[in-house]
């Protein structure tokens, strides 16, 4: 293909992107899959006026884009992650990004995760459970997959766990402002509000852990001394991004598997006779029914991408959900397959510098709620009298999901 000069009228690129132009939020979010597939065979990257930015569809033009930190960048002030939470980890690139990053790096990987928060999240995880087992039946989002990630957030900094019901408050509002793609004024403000509430609470938090400090993340991150001491708006700031990634990923991971095993009864049966097959199964449902479906970056430098030129300024979003469909590198990619040998390949934790920080964590809860739940809840299934209805954009998952089990005599 040859390549395309850059375009300033939106007419213009509606006639240059048609399968684009035809994108439109409704869909995008009811089923975003068949427009990936159209867009991967035919526009891999392609101007979608719906959401005013290009998207990317093919796993290797993904690829190029979360490994090239010098073209494509975070931080923008077009970034609605930066919109919402300022300067942090995931707006940053180079020195600064560095600075916020690699101190955590240690107490974030697998055996670390493990040490510090298994015993934490099993017990939150069975808390739950003993609130609900007798009843029998539950709507699982709203009494444990919103709650599990909100409660192992607050031990992993060492804040007070009946300060869940704010955090959930809070959450929502970030979450509506991260899928803003159409930039509204009144859902903005909202986020913007509770920010505000946030940087109050933190700091509080700051200046008790600051006199009394103990082996949780919020006294690590008041620690850090190399290359230098964080001060204390950026301590706020980055412990805001950790908080809202940290309950995203796992309320979505967790809803998505039990829909996944509700579509595929007979992989529910595997894992019950061998829960070592959490881990694939984990894996799978991560690139089958993505919780984040993108990763956005914003050209910072004139770039070209499969002949498409963008210039500084335009907003690239890569589609995470739609590289891990890629039949180049996934056989049968539609198809729910804990076996297949590509598994590991998945980008849905994204890749490159912005790696996912809390990816193992993620995996630990949700693995630990899995097995939990299929354990101690015999027979337990979506509710027949329920048709669950997966959505989003953004964030993708099921708002509800009626589950019913065997109680207990």
């Amino acid at each position: 293909m040859a390549t395309v000069a850059y375009m300033t009228s939106h007419n213009e690129l509606q006639k240059r992107f048609p399968l684009g132009a035809g994108v439109d939020l409704a869909s995008l979010s009811s089923d975003p899959y068949p427009h990936y597939r159209r867009l991967r065979e035919r526009e891999p990257v392609s101007w979608v006026p719906a959401l005013n930015m290009y998207l990317v569809t093919r796993y290797d033009l993904v690829q190029t884009v979360l490994r090239d930190s010098v073209h494509y960048i975070s931080g923008t002030d077009r970034s609605l992650v930066y919109d919402t939470f300022g300067t942090h980890m995931l707006t940053t690139d180079g020195e600064l990004h560095d600075l916020y990053k690699q101190p955590l790096l240690p107490g974030f990987r697998p055996a670390a995760v493990r040490e510090s928060m298994e015993l934490a999240i099993t017990a939150h995880v069975n808390r739950l459970i003993d609130g609900f087992i007798k009843s029998g039946r539950i709507e699982l989002r709203e009494h444990f997959a919103s709650r599990l990630p909100i409660l192992t957030v607050l031990s992993l900094f060492g804040l007070p766990l009946e300060n869940e019901p704010l955090l959930r408050r809070w959450y929502d509002a970030f979450e509506n402002a991260l899928a803003n793609f159409t930039w509204q004024a009144n859902v903005r403000a909202e986020a913007a509000t509770h920010v505000g509430d946030f940087h109050t609470y933190m700091q509080g938090h700051i200046d008790a852990k600051r006199k009394a400090p103990d082996d949780r993340l919020l006294s690590q991150l008041l620690a850090v001394n190399e290359p230098r001491k964080l001060a204390d708006d950026e301590i706020r700031r980055n412990a805001l991004i950790i908080f809202f990634g940290g309950i995203s990923t796992v309320e979505a991971l967790i809803l998505n598997t039990f829909y996944s095993l509700h579509r595929h009864p007979e992989t529910q049966d595997r894992v019950i006779k061998d829960l070592t097959l959490c881990a694939p199964l984990l894996d799978e449902v991560v690139r089958w029914l993505g919780p984040v479906q993108s990763a956005t970056r914003h050209v910072s430098q004139a770039a070209t991408l499969a002949g498409v030129s963008f210039a500084p300024g335009d907003t690239v979003n890569c589609m995470l959900a739609a590289a891990n469909q890629d039949p180049e590198v996934f056989t049968a990619p539609d198809q729910f397959n804990i076996d297949r040998p590509e598994l590991r390949r998945h980008v849905g934790f994204a890749i490159g510098s912005h790696h996912c920080l809390g990816s193992h964590l993620a995996k630990l809860e949700a693995r630990i709620a899995v097995e939990t739940l299929l354990q101690r809840l015999p027979h337990l299934r979506v509710d027949p009298a329920s048709s669950p209805v997966v959505s989003g954009h953004e964030f993708r998952q099921p708002k509800l999901l009626s589950m019913c089990w065997e109680p207990p005599a």
